[in-house]
């Protein structure tokens, strides 16, 4: 999208299908996505430094429950307020994260011992909560096409790699800490980085979406 310059009027920009201008309100959907990843990824972060640090402490594991669905919370409002333009996969993604949660929740209601635990020793589980990180997966997807960050095209590629060879038993443990100490370090990194980039290449080309919006109405009139 290409800026027309217009110092009386709010910035006025030329998508691929007319012009557009960003509002308080695109600004504060953007700053909300990245809030919520951010929170995201310190969750992440906190409850794996706690696994690798205390892991064989039951009051620790029992503080991921909750931390665990605070990330859950987070990466949903991310979810809704992402800019995708294929709504579609918009709507994918969303119904992975909901797979996810409610995978996790019959799971910890199921199951006396700690959720994280339950998860670790049962990897088959992973089929069900795993729906939930190849949703963020997806987020990562998005934004190393979008814009070429070199964090989220190693996202990409970990994160699968770690559940997928925990869930069939072939990554040593000592790979496995690797790569999860990549990916909540990884994933920080991604956080930080959006919450100081421009906020219109997050919103995107208004008129794209204007333009789908009308033809999805079209076709289903």
């Amino acid at each position: 999208m290409t800026q027309l310059a217009d110092s009386s009027q709010p910035p006025v920009y030329q998508g691929q299908f007319g012009e557009f201008t960003i509002t308080k309100s695109d600004r504060q959907g953007v700053i909300i996505y990245r809030s919520s990843l951010m929170l995201a990824a310190l969750c992440f972060a906190l409850g794996s430094a706690l696994v690798l640090w205390k892991g064989s402490n039951q009051g620790v594991l029992q503080a991921l429950t909750p931390l665990y669905a605070c990330f859950c919370l987070a990466l949903g409002v991310a979810l809704a307020t992402i800019h995708i333009y294929m709504a579609s996969l918009h709507r994918l993604l969303q119904l992975f994260w909901a797979v996810g949660v409610v995978a996790a929740l019959v799971l910890a209601i199921q199951n006396p011992e700690p959720l994280v635990l339950t998860v670790y020793n049962n990897p088959a589980t992973i089929f069900g909560v795993g729906f939930t990180f190849a949703a963020l997966t997806g987020i990562y997807f998005k934004e190393a096409f979008c814009f070429d960050r070199l964090e989220t095209k190693f996202l990409t590629l970990i994160v699968p790699s770690l559940l997928l060879g925990r869930m069939v038993g072939i990554l040593p443990v000592n790979m496995e800490r690797f790569l999860l100490i990549s990916w909540a370090t990884l994933f920080i990194i991604f956080g930080v980085r959006k919450l100081v980039q421009a906020i219109p290449p997050d919103i995107g080309d208004k008129s794209v979406f204007e333009y789908l919006q009308k033809k999805e109405v079209t076709s289903n009139g």
